[in-house]
Parts: structure tokens; C-alpha cells; sequence
């Protein structure tokens, strides 16, 4: 839809004037407009997921994305932006999260497609523990050799299918089947990688090549620490791989022991930020 220059839309160009009866801060903020055809309002965030919501989209962007990147309760959000003057409850930051965090996990993970290079062919696998419901769920991730992410996945079972699952999932997020894949011993993991990757795949059974992974681990334990656990097993799916996304994207280092400048890494810090606020701000 166009709000500008179109003849089916009546757009005002006046200046501000004070509101009108049945006017809402959400209609001024976000600039609404009629449409002469059928006569149904519309704003700037009419098509996206953010329609009908009282605060300005950079606002909740931030919320979201402190949300997903920092070890931040639902209420320390909530008193966080209360110190700036605005206000609004834990559950619509819950709420916020559940509209977004998927749409910034697609986009990510589209934008990383098929960029894995020589190096991203050679794959991590383990998975972690995750209490659900008050039950431990089990956690699959893999990151490539620079230590770069290449899936995660919850699963309630560790068996064939759940290993099966996993390695459909990292194929179609990174768009290339490995050459090398290690995991530990379990023995689930030989026959998913022949049926799911193809026999020509080299498959390594070692506990101990794995420990770049296993200190990986240690981003998303400590993230979700502060929680204590999950009630949904969707929302866990949910936060866990976007946070994983997330954290991969604002990753400044391209692979491991790699020396950045602190002035180098602020301005990286700056522009992937920038870029995932953006993803937020346009869902």
C-alpha cells in the first residue's frame, strides 16, 4: 500500500494539529491514513506484526533484541525502560519476543545461506540439557569448523529420528552437506548421517575433539540460567534458536584465536546491531 501520491489514499501534508475526537497516540505515532475506496484506516505498520501495538516500532525492536542477546529477565525489561518513561508490563515483552524473534531468526538464517565456505563443511554436533516443563529436553547444536553456528534444535527424545530431524534442519539452514561431521559416541548418530548426508560423509566418533563445542554450550547455559527453565516446549524452541542466531550474527571474530581490534570490534558490534534492529523494526 502507498501513502504518498496515489490517488486512492488521503494523505494529509498540513502541519501537526492537536487530536482529534477518537484520535490515539498509536494513529499519530505511526502516521494513519484512510482509504477513499472503502474507507478502512490504515498506518505505517498496517501489513507487519507490529499493527495495533501502543509503542513506537525502535522501541520495541530494542526490547526484543536486550531480550534475546543479554541475561535479562521479563521484569528487568519492564524496569529498565520504566526508568525512561515507558511503560509496560513483563507480558508484553513476552509477547513482543513470540511476534518477533522468529521473524529476525528467518531472516538471519536466509542471509547466512550457502556462505559456509570450505571451513563450514566440516561440522560440531552435541547436544546440551534444558530443563522444560520441569523435565530435562535435550538440546542439538552443531557450529562449524571457525566456530561459526550452523543449527540448533530441541528435541524431547535423543533417538534416530531426533538426530535424523536435526540434520534435515542443518542442511536446509546452511545450504551445504558437510564433509566431516564429529560427535560423540552415541549410537544414533552413525546411521542418521549415512541416510540423512549420504554415505560419502567421514564421520568421527570423538568426545574429546568436541570440546570447542562443549565451551560453546556455555553461551546459551549461562543465557537461560537466569530464567530457571521454561513452561512451553515451543517458546523454549523458540528463544533458544533465536538467541543462537542472534549470537552468531553479532560474532566479530570469523574464526577462532582470530586477533580483532577493540576498535574493530566496536564497529562491528555497531553495524550487526544496527542491521539486526532493522530485521525487527521492518517484521
Amino acid at each position: 500500500m502507498r501513502q504518498g501520491g496515489s490517488p486512492g489514499w488521503n494523505v494529509s501534508t498540513a502541519a501537526p494539529q492537536p487530536p482529534r475526537s477518537g484520535e490515539t497516540a498509536q494513529s499519530r505515532a505511526t502516521g494513519a491514513f484512510r482509504c477513499r475506496a472503502c474507507g478502512r484506516q490504515f498506518n505505517a505498520r498496517s501489513a507487519g506484526l507490529l499493527n495495533r501495538t501502543q509503542y513506537p516500532s525502535d522501541v520495541i525492536a530494542l526490547v526484543v533484541l536486550w531480550r534475546l542477546r543479554y541475561r535479562l529477565t521479563l521484569r528487568d525489561l519492564a524496569e529498565m525502560f520504566l526508568i525512561r518513561g515507558l511503560v509496560f508490563s513483563h507480558e508484553a515483552v513476552r509477547e513482543w519476543e513470540a511476534k518477533l524473534a522468529p521473524a529476525l531468526t528467518d531472516e538471519i538464517r536466509r542471509r547466512r545461506h550457502g556462505k559456509g565456505g570450505a571451513r563450514g563443511r566440516q561440522w560440531h554436533v552435541d547436544e546440551t540439557y534444558i530443563k522444560v516443563r520441569g523435565r530435562w529436553a535435550y538440546l542439538y547444536r552443531a557450529i562449524d569448523r571457525n566456530g561459526h553456528l550452523v543449527d540448533t534444535m530441541l528435541s524431547e527424545h535423543r533417538d534416530m529420528e531426533a538426530a535424523k530431524a536435526f540434520f534435515r534442519s542443518a542442511k536446509s539452514a546452511t545450504g551445504l552437506i558437510p564433509a566431516r561431521v564429529t560427535t560423540d559416541g552415541h549410537g544414533s548418530y552413525p546411521r542418521a548421517i549415512r541416510s540423512t548426508l549420504g554415505r560419502h560423509v567421514e564421520h568421527r566418533n570423538s568426545a574429546y575433539k568436541n570440546n570447542r563445542l562443549e565451551q560453546d554450550h556455555r553461551g546459551l547455559k549461562g543465557r537461560i540460567r537466569c530464567m530457571r527453565g521454561f513452561k512451553n516446549f515451543s517458546s523454549a524452541q523458540r528463544f533458544c534458536r533465536s538467541h543462537d542466531e542472534l549470537r552468531n550474527h553479532l560474532r566479530v571474530r570469523s574464526r577462532h584465536c582470530q586477533y580483532v581490534s577493540a576498535s574493530r570490534q566496536r564497529l562491528l558490534q555497531l553495524r550487526r546491531t544496527a542491521a539486526a534492529l532493522a530485521i525487527l523494526q521492518a517484521a
